[in-house]
């Protein structure tokens, strides 16, 4: 018997991996997050499968659920929101069953941000302008941030931010970047990225309260920010230049060793 985590994607149900996909449709048993994965998943379940919604369920709960199925012999489909590398609770979920001995593989998801750039038509990483990305978020009822993780220091650096988990904090989080980034920085809110009410909002660290507090937003949302949101008038990357030597292609007019 096996836990599969699976990696269900931000939204749409279109998303998931062609393994996870098929990892589901052959696993008599499916957990999933019912309040941030979307049902039409289950339908790539097997007949006759237990499907059970994690939503209300306690850490312990999830635990006997594992046990109950790893006593009938029948593989569990776990599936989690976006990726699982981050913001997943796999981590302490792993850590049970290796004290149970019961097996598990991961199957990777499309993560939000990704889910989020793609609605915004966006490459967050742009040449001479922004070519780091840090995925953070703010203390919550969860979990605290480690004392070194804040995003003054984060923003010290520049980068492009993806801010998840945090849209009740908004004005603490402008007031934070602002001193770093400017008034006028670019700011991108994507709210359930890939759903069919996808929302965006586009504004400054200057205007974005005011919009969010005009069309409130209560959950699910990515907030990005960073000057890279909006460069236009940025350098060509070298990596398609017809004068740059890689190693499968020599500069033009010149035949590759």
């Amino acid at each position: 018997m096996t836990v599969h985590f699976i990696g269900a994607g931000p939204g749409a149900a279109d998303l998931i991996t062609v393994r996870g996909r098929d990892l589901i449709a052959r696993s008599p048993v499916c957990l999933y997050a019912g309040s941030i994965v979307p049902r039409e998943l289950l339908d790539y379940c097997p007949p006759g499968a237990r499907i059970v919604d994690t939503a209300s369920l306690s850490l312990d709960e999830i635990e006997a659920e594992y046990l109950r199925a790893h006593t009938a012999g029948e593989d569990i489909a776990r599936l989690h929101s976006g990726d699982l590398s981050v913001w997943s609770a796999v981590a302490e979920q792993m850590r049970r069953l290796d004290r149970l001995g019961i097996d598990y593989t991961l199957t990777p998801g499309v993560p939000s941000f990704a889910a989020a750039a793609a609605a915004l038509k966006r490459e967050l990483t742009i040449p001479e302008v922004a070519q780091s990305l840090i995925l953070t978020r703010v203390s919550g009822r969860a979990s605290k941030m480690p004392e070194r993780e804040t995003l003054a220091n984060f923003a010290a650096t520049g980068a492009t931010l993806a801010i998840h988990l945090a849209i009740h904090a908004l004005e603490t989080i402008v007031a934070e970047l602002t001193p770093h980034y400017g008034a006028d920085c670019p700011v991108a809110i994507v709210v359930k990225a890939s759903w069919p009410d996808e929302t965006i909002l586009r504004g400054t660290l200057t205007d974005i309260v005011a919009q969010v507090a005009a069309q409130p937003i209560e959950r699910t949302a990515l907030i990005f920010v960073g000057p890279g949101l909006k460069a236009e008038d940025f350098r060509e990357s070298a990596l398609y230049s017809a004068d740059y030597v890689r190693r499968f292609r020599s500069p033009r007019g010149k035949d590759e060793a």
